[in-house]
């Protein structure tokens, strides 16, 4: 495992900047990786891992330098549970499965709210919210830091990385679904978005908005600043 300096170094680079919840992501992915004995998440044990993260912050970006998991890999599953927490999977730890779905060993890990308070006690003269947690997260224990717990996680099989599906074309859209990602309709099979386009998450715009908006540029709103949680 590299140093957690070196990583933080990747993380920011990332991430495009450090901030407090960088130093918790990283934390927290080599404290997963030492308690399942991952030593070496980007080589040699690059496949035992499936992480399952509970929130699109800033966190997330860290612990993908640190495990190695990403998206595109199928080994990173998001979960918008909007909590500072990561599920680290090791694929070489099976339990009893539930019917045909494998279920793995996992470790649970969240960051604890009272961290934020030994934060203000511990470095009360920074004034700077994201400093003082940043000084903080990078000396306080693990203990101070976060709750661990073990649990059983079920991964289908379609959901792991690896898995191969036939790719099917969508009867309506025409458009190819992979994955087992089909529906069948009416006796047709469709994507999501046409079995179900009240559930899109997009709709196609108007002529009249298309013709609207090509006569005004697009505005785009500030980043907001970076927080933890």
């Amino acid at each position: 495992m590299q140093s957690f300096d070196a990583l933080l170094h990747e993380a920011e680079i990332a991430h495009g900047h450090l901030c407090a919840g960088q130093i918790l992501g990283v934390r927290m992915a080599m404290l997963g990786c030492e308690r399942l004995g991952v030593e070496d998440p980007k080589g040699a044990d690059r496949k035992r891992l499936v992480t399952f993260i509970e929130i699109d912050r800033c966190a997330t970006d860290a612990i993908a330098v640190v495990t190695g998991c990403r998206l595109g890999k199928r080994a990173i599953k998001f979960r918008d549970w909007g909590k500072m927490a990561a599920t680290f999977v090791d694929l070489t730890s099976p339990l009893t499965p539930q019917g045909d779905t494998p279920v793995f060993k996992a470790l649970r890990i969240a960051a604890l709210e009272s961290s934020k308070q030994r934060a203000r006690e511990l470095f009360p003269h920074i004034e700077n919210k994201n400093e003082q947690q940043m000084r903080a997260y990078r000396e306080l224990p693990d203990e101070d830091l976060f709750h661990e717990e073990w649990v059983a996680v079920p991964i289908h099989s379609r959901e792991m990385p690896g898995y191969k599906s036939a790719r099917i074309t969508c009867a309506q859209c025409g458009e190819g679904i992979n994955y087992d990602r089909e529906y069948l309709r009416d006796g047709r099979t469709l994507c999501q978005g046409c079995a179900f386009p009240e559930a899109r998450y997009y709709r196609p715009l108007t002529e009249a908005e298309l013709s609207n908006n090509s006569k005004a540029g697009a505005e785009t709103s500030p980043q907001p600043a970076c927080e933890h949680c």
